[in-house]
């Protein structure tokens, strides 16, 4: 819901580029007279939900501050805006708009650069692959080609790019809320396939009950009917439903006094017939169906009254739709129990898709639980090496032990054959004679034989 407040907002903004224009008498050729340097400090805006929200309404504000812009908008009509022609003006407005329009593409380049970078890095790092062309819708409002300054091209995306996303987001929030019925159609299929007949059969009942209940409810009136209005009136603001005036009652209920209802403000009026159906405490009634609810009947006073088709009703507007005979619509407004939203056929594609789904998911799984699998017994004999490693280099140190210890104790018999004053031995040199230990005799000491 908050959603599609943002996008209800989203066409006050966009549209405020010639919508709410004061008819001031222009005197001043801006094309040919450069006006006096003044701070430009865009106003507080509504945020529509964009991506590029803050880019869009900075875009908006400073070019309705250039005169001879504000004036071409006021004789531009809708159609003309969305072709294109009203951007081809931007070449007329003043020297300094223009440069703090350069100066807001080039933030808005920066921030998008930064914005892909870190999905990129967030998508590289967990291993998944990279939708480029995704990261590059990211900037479709702009002419990224040209980073540094805002040109024809610039406003003329801009304003295709908000306008088609206001045009599909109702498209979108319809496609998602059938998504969410067919979902609960399908849990609720499965859950009885898993029960024993006696369960399947108290469940049905259940149902079954549960549905009639939640379509017991008063008669809903047609939004935007004058049965409807006077309803509001009567109950809401606490007047004489005899003394019903239309005039008075756009002003009571144009909330900001612009002297437009916005998606916002119409969807306000409506919720004295949404109380009749849902009720938050009931079980029978899904809060979800009632804001689809909501944008239902706002789409139908918006397809009846609003003739310019710029997603907001002009008080011009209304007026003239409590003249038609639509205003004085007495038949009850169908609600969703009334409107099938999808058919058997689309259910079981939906259910197909779903299997589809899991079943990928499913193999998806089993390849990761294999992986994990396969590094588990990787990581088993990695630490099987590891434990091997170390009890080789366990033997050796003992081995290298043993060895030094040998070697000790074979040097120590030799060195007990001198005396102990004796110090080290001394080397015999050819052709000399050693002098004997004290108590041995010449003729005691065998003969060398003569190599």
């Amino acid at each position: 819901m908050q959603r599609a407040k943002a996008f209800g907002h989203c066409g006050l903004v966009l549209l405020s580029l010639w919508l709410c224009i004061q008819s001031v008498p222009i005197s001043v050729d801006n094309t040919k007279v450069t006006p006096p340097e003044q701070k430009l400090e865009p106003p507080q805006s509504t945020d529509t939900g964009l991506h590029y929200d803050r880019y869009l309404r900075e875009v908006i504000d400073f070019l309705e501050k250039d005169n001879h812009f504000r004036e071409k908008l006021h004789n531009t009509n809708m159609e003309d805006i969305k072709q294109g022609k009203l951007a081809k003006e931007l070449d007329f407005v003043s020297h300094h708009v223009r440069t703090k329009l350069d100066e807001l593409k080039r933030q808005e380049v920066n921030r998008l650069r930064m914005l892909i970078k870190a999905k990129q890095d967030i998508q590289g790092g967990n291993d998944m692959t990279v939708d480029h062309q995704a990261l590059l819708k990211q900037f479709e409002h702009l002419n990224h080609m040209n980073p540094h300054t805002f040109e024809v091209d610039d406003l003329d995306r801009l304003i295709k790019s908000a306008t088609n996303d206001l045009d599909n987001f109702d498209k979108e929030r319809h496609e998602e809320f059938k998504r969410y019925e067919m979902m609960k159609e399908h849990e609720r299929r499965e859950r009885l396939k898993a029960m024993d007949d006696e369960h399947r059969k108290k469940e049905e009942e259940h149902y079954e009950e549960m549905r009639k209940k939640h379509a017991d409810h008063p008669k809903i009136n047609h939004p935007g009917s004058k049965d409807q209005l006077k309803e509001v009136w009567e109950e809401t603001d606490g007047l004489d439903p005899n003394d019903f005036d239309p005039k008075t009652f756009f002003k009571m209920h144009d909330s900001n006094g612009d002297g437009y209802f916005d998606e916002n403000e119409l969807e306000a009026l409506f919720t004295k017939e949404l109380e009749k159906v849902y009720n938050s405490n009931n079980e029978e009634d899904d809060m979800n169906e009632m804001e689809e609810e909501r944008m239902r009947m706002r789409e139908h006073v918006m397809n009846e009254v609003d003739t310019d088709k710029d997603r907001l009703v002009s008080l011009q507007e209304f007026l003239e739709a409590t003249n038609k005979k639509e205003f004085t619509e007495t038949d009850s407004w169908e609600t969703l129990e009334q409107n099938q939203l999808y058919t058997e056929e689309e259910l079981r594609e939906f259910e197909a898709q779903l299997t589809n789904e899991e079943n990928n998911l499913k193999q998806r799984t089993e390849e990761l639980q294999r992986q994990k699998e396969d590094l588990e017994r990787q990581q088993e004999q990695l630490n099987a090496q590891k434990t091997e490693l170390q009890q080789a280099a366990e033997h050796l140190d003992k081995l290298k032990a043993q060895k030094v210890q040998t070697s000790v104790e074979v040097k120590e018999p030799g060195a007990s054959l001198a005396s102990p004053h004796a110090g080290q031995l001394q080397p015999v040199q050819p052709g000399k004679s050693q002098p004997l230990p004290p108590g041995h005799n010449q003729q005691d000491v065998p003969a060398q034989p003569i190599s």
